[in-house]
C-alpha cells in the first residue's frame, strides 16, 4: 500500500522536492526490513491483551498423548491459551497490506494462501476446544482427511494459477524467461549459461521444464507437506515459532534474489519478476515468529496451535514454489522433515510389526524428551541446526 501511494504521489512530491525523503520505500529490501520490524512490534504490543482475551474466552490447551510418561512431562501444560497463531497471521497480513505491492500477482496468491490456512486452523482449534464430534468429552477437531482435502484443494487452485501466470506474462519474452518460472531447480545445476557476464546470461538449454500438472502435483506435494510438517513441529516452548524465524529469513534472501534479475544470474539461479515482493511477505512472518516467543518461549504463556502452524508452514510452501526452491526448503526445513518423517516412520513401523516403535515417541523431539533431554535442551539444539542447515542450503547457491 505504502509503495503504491509513494508511486502515485511521485510527481507532487519530486516537484516540492520530498521524493528524496520517501524514495526507498520503493526498494523491496528496505520494506522487507520494515515488515519484520513492524510485525514484530505488532505481535509485541498485542500480545498480552490477545493472550487474557483466549483466558477469557476458556481457550486452553489440554495436551494428550498415547504415552504416560510424556503425558507427566507435559501435565504443566494443561490450560494455557493456544490459537496465538491470530496474532502471527494477523501481524503478517498487517504488514503486507501496508508495506508489500498489493498490485503483485505473488502476494495476493499468498495472501489467499495465508487466510485459507488460517481459517481452516481456527477452525480445527475451534472444534478441539468446543465440540465433542466423536464421543462426549473427545476434541478432536476436524477429521485428518477434512483437513487434508481443505489442504489440497488450496495447493491445487495456488499449483494452476501460478504455472498460468508464468506462462501467459513471459511467453513473448527473448530470454523464454516462462520456462524458468515453471522448470525443477535442482541442486548444484546451473538454470542460466555461464559463459556470459550476469546481465547477458540465457536461462539454460538443460532446463527441466515441467508440465502443467507435473508442476502442479509438485505444488501440491510441498505446500500440504509443508504445512502438515509444521503443524507436527508445533509442540514444545518455541520450537516451531523459533524453527520457522530461521527458515523464513533464509527464504526472504532467497525471494530477493529470485526478484532481482542481476542477482539471480550472478547466483544462477531462476529469475522470477516481482518475487522479490514476497521477501517482504516472509520477513513479516520472521518478525511475527520472533514476537511470539517473546511470550511462547519457555515457559510459555500462549501457544500458536493449528490456526498458526498450518498457515505458516503453507505459506513457507508457497513461496518455495514460486522462486522454485523447493528442493532447498527440504535443506532449510530439515528439522520439519525430520519431524514428519519421524511420524510417517513411527506410524508405518507401527502397523506392519503390529506394536513395536521406532522411537519413543512421535514427533521426534518427544523422543529425545523422554530421552532425558530438558524441553529448552530440545529447542536449542534443533534451532541450532535449523540456523546451519539454513546457512548450508544458502552456500550451495554458488555451488553450480
Amino acid at each position: 500500500m505504502i509503495k503504491t501511494l509513494v508511486e502515485l504521489l511521485r510527481e507532487p512530491l519530486t516537484h516540492y522536492d520530498l521524493f528524496r525523503f520517501v524514495r526507498v520505500f520503493l526498494y523491496s529490501e528496505f520494506r522487507a526490513l520494515m515488515a519484520l520490524l513492524l510485525s514484530f512490534a505488532i505481535v509485541l504490543a498485542l500480545g498480552r491483551r490477545t493472550i487474557r482475551w483466549l483466558l477469557k474466552q476458556k481457550i486452553g490447551d489440554n495436551p494428550e498423548f498415547y504415552n504416560k510418561d510424556l503425558n507427566q512431562l507435559m501435565k504443566q501444560k494443561a490450560n494455557i491459551p493456544t490459537m496465538g497463531g491470530i496474532l502471527i497471521c494477523g501481524a503478517i497480513l498487517a504488514s503486507t497490506v501496508l508495506l508489500a505491492d498489493l498490485k503483485s500477482f505473488y502476494i495476493q496468491m499468498g495472501m489467499i494462501c495465508l487466510l485459507w490456512l488460517f481459517l481452516v486452523g481456527l477452525f480445527d482449534d475451534w472444534l478441539k476446544l468446543t465440540s465433542a464430534r466423536r464421543k462426549p468429552g473427545s476434541r478432536e477437531g476436524l477429521y485428518s482427511a477434512e483437513k487434508l482435502l481443505l489442504q489440497l484443494g488450496l495447493a491445487v487452485v495456488l499449483g494452476i494459477f501460478i504455472y498460468h501466470h508464468g506462462q501467459n506474462k513471459f511467453t513473448s519474452d527473448p530470454e523464454q524467461l516462462s520456462r524458468m518460472s515453471t522448470a525443477l531447480n535442482l541442486p548444484f545445476l546451473k538454470t542460466w549459461t555461464s559463459t556470459a557476464l550476469p546481465r547477458e546470461a540465457l536461462p539454460s538449454p538443460d532446463l527441466i521444464v515441467l508440465g502443467k500438472w507435473t508442476f502442479v502435483l509438485l505444488t501440491i506435494v510441498v505446500i500440504t507437506g509443508s504445512s502438515n510438517a509444521v503443524n507436527l513441529t508445533d509442540g514444545m516452548d518455541g520450537l516451531a515459532g523459533g524453527t520457522m524465524s530461521i527458515v523464513a529469513f533464509a527464504f526472504a534472501v532467497l525471494a530477493w534474489i529470485a526478484g532481482q534479475e542481476i542477482q539471480a544470474k550472478h547466483l544462477l539461479v531462476p529469475y522470477i519478476p516481482q518475487s522479490d515482493e514476497l521477501a517482504v511477505m516472509a520477513a513479516a512472518m520472521v518478525g511475527a515468529c520472533l514476537g511470539f516467543l517473546w511470550f511462547n518461549c519457555h515457559p510459555a504463556q500462549v501457544f500458536m496451535g493449528d490456526t498458526g502452524s498450518l498457515a505458516l508452514g503453507g505459506l513457507i510452501g508457497y513461496i518455495a514454489v514460486v522462486i522454485r526452491q523447493e528442493f532447498l526448503l527440504l535443506i532449510i526445513g530439515g528439522i520439519f522433515v525430520l519431524e514428519a518423517v519421524s511420524v510417517m516412520l513411527q506410524v508405518g513401523y507401527f502397523k506392519f510389526t503390529k506394536g513395536k516403535r521406532i522411537f519413543k515417541c512421535a514427533p521426534i523431539h518427544h523422543h529425545f524428551h523422554l530421552s532425558g533431554w530438558t524441553e529448552q535442551q530440545v529447542v536449542v539444539r534443533f534451532w541450532l541446526i535449523s540456523a546451519i542447515l539454513a546457512a548450508v542450503a544458502l552456500a550451495t547457491l554458488k555451488l553450480r
